[in-house]
């Protein structure tokens, strides 16, 4: 994974997301299928993106039990996904049954990354809200570590925390950096 650019598909409707793709004539971008769409229409969108020759980003955010991970993984394996998350506060032990569930028989997986806070939480709330009173940027960094050591491929991070992920974690490990909404938008948690 080069410094690819993808295209978030946060649409509530297929007829929505085919309107937007339909735009692209000679190319195929590499597109985020997060929740809003995922259950509005189910899996049968990541098929039918995947059929048009897209690479896809599953922006699911997994987080539960290691074994319901697991099996919830070794669903999403099926769907032939380039990419998919979970969230890095599910412990090291639930990273590593992602991994076990998002493997396939002949050894092959998607890239796997954790997403080590959301853009939404601010030093006041994980301290208030979640009793974390470490620095926040000594969590990103503590939980991109963890997800090295599960085995995971990369963090989602802000593009500010990207160079000290990497020299936490070494110049291979993934970084993928949220879009940024412009101010006249709906700016509310990015």
């Amino acid at each position: 994974m080069g410094k690819d650019v993808i295209i978030a598909c946060d649409f509530a409707s297929e007829e929505q997301v085919f309107n937007f793709l339909d735009k692209f004539q000679d190319e195929k971008p590499f597109v985020k299928i997060g929740m809003e769409l995922y259950y509005a229409v189910g899996p049968s969108i990541v098929k039918k993106i995947k059929e048009r020759g897209h690479k896809i980003f599953l922006d699911l955010k997994l987080h539960d039990i290691p074994n319901t991970v697991k099996k919830a993984m070794a669903v999403l394996s099926g769907l032939d996904v380039d990419m998919t998350n979970l969230h890095a506060a599910g412990t090291k032990r639930m990273m590593e049954a992602a991994i076990e569930g998002l493997t396939k028989p002949d050894g092959t997986r998607p890239i796997l990354i954790a997403v080590t806070q959301l853009t939404s939480t601010d030093q006041e709330s994980m301290e208030a809200d979640l009793l974390i009173k470490e620095p926040i940027d000594k969590v990103v960094m503590h939980y991109a570590h963890n997800a090295m050591e599960a085995g995971l491929d990369g963090v989602v991070c802000s593009p500010l925390e990207a160079g000290k992920v990497h020299e936490t974690c070494g110049k291979n490990f993934v970084t993928v950096t949220p879009g940024v909404r412009f101010a006249d938008g709906d700016v509310g948690d990015q």
